[in-house]
């Protein structure tokens, strides 16, 4: 067996998990501390259930699938969420102006130092309030963090960052020309449309690889990858801002520059740690981007999942808001110091091969 399955599979064994409890000890302890946080601020936490009819509607976010059996004997189609967010925005059509949820999520696919197909996610959401002060959020709760655990400076695989200074704010257009000379909005209608020839150019000039096959969204996220994440978050955090409208299906257009959406991503150390929007309300143009999102996932992956109907009624009604998802478990990593996602889980999702 080896180091990487047994670390997991064997996390029970006391000496494992003398080694592991300082991280879940700091895990619990930050835990309570964002519960403080939110309940001054008037923040009311809520639980949302896990199953729902559509997992998200992310095309490259991969669901586990089940299935309830009726008192009648039928089956019906069910899935762990990806996200609590369709009932979080439920919540804030029902009226609530101010949540917060930790809640268990579960995504296919995913597995290594960084990724686990059962996570924490850390939602909350603002009615009425713009998604700067999602941004504000940020850096008090790094703060918090650090605080919790008695720690100046969160590092990882060398890299280190100072989580009490003021986050920097970059745009994704910035990012692009700062770190691989590319003029990404010049590729960008101001409908949202894209120029995938033009993009393509840039990153050929930028001596980056191109494949015929390759579409927009393909080459925005090789950029991201390979030129721009690897410098984001090193000395102070970063806030990466004002993502192309195409990729950000649940965020509303900016009103400075209609190329550009109410979306940024939180970053450090290199790590991404927080996804943010100022929440689209519009339900129709939500459909035609969830219906888009899916057409690509059926191009790539071959297969759908079904659209949440009482989600996109419910948005209908939902007040402006913003919103945000952080991963919890990786925050608890950069406070610990520990270097596995696994190592700040009380109990692991065990290994079935190797």
């Amino acid at each position: 067996m080896n180091d990487r399955r047994r670390s997991s599979a064997q996390w029970w064994t006391p000496s494992v998990h003398a080694d592991r409890r300082p991280f879940l000890l700091g895990r619990n302890a930050i835990q309570a501390a964002f519960r403080g946080y939110f309940a001054e601020r008037d923040f009311i936490e809520v639980d949302t259930a896990t199953l729902q009819v559509s997992p998200g509607n992310e095309a490259h976010l991969h669901a586990f699938a089940t299935e309830a059996i009726g008192n009648d004997g039928v089956a019906s189609p069910l899935y762990l969420h990806t996200s609590p967010e369709f009932a979080c925005k439920k919540l804030l059509a029902a009226g609530e102006p101010r949540i917060s949820c930790f809640a268990h999520v579960y995504r296919n696919r995913e597995r290594g130092p960084l990724h686990h197909p059962e996570f924490t996610m850390l939602e909350w959401y603002r009615a009425g309030e713009g998604y700067e002060v999602l941004m504000q959020d940020c850096a008090a709760l790094l703060a918090l963090s650090a605080e919790t655990t008695k720690t100046r400076s969160f590092a990882y695989r060398g890299r280190a960052c100072d989580p009490f200074l003021e986050p920097e704010r970059l745009s994704i257009a910035e990012a692009f020309k700062r770190h691989a000379a590319i003029d990404l909005l010049a590729s960008v209608e101001a409908d949202g449309s894209t120029d995938r020839d033009h993009l393509a150019a840039e990153l050929r000039k930028a001596g980056m690889r191109v494949a015929e096959d390759d579409t927009w969204a393909d080459l925005f996220s090789r950029v991201i990858v390979e030129k721009v994440e690897p410098h984001l978050g090193f000395g102070r955090t970063t806030i990466l801002d004002e993502y192309p409208v195409c990729e950000a299906a649940l965020a509303r257009p900016s009103a400075s520059d209609p190329r550009v959406a109410e979306r940024f991503e939180l970053y450090a150390c290199g790590v991404e740690l927080a996804n943010a929007f100022g929440e689209l309300t519009d339900a129709d143009e939500q459909r035609r981007r969830f219906e888009a999102e899916m057409a690509e996932k059926q191009r790539v992956y071959g297969e759908t999942y079904p659209l949440d109907e009482d989600f996109l009624e419910a948005l209908a009604i939902m007040p402006d808001a913003s919103g945000i998802a952080l991963g919890f478990d990786r925050l608890v990593m950069l406070a610990t110091g520990a270097l596995r996602i696994d190592q700040v889980m009380w109990a692991p999702v065990s290994e079935t091969s190797l």
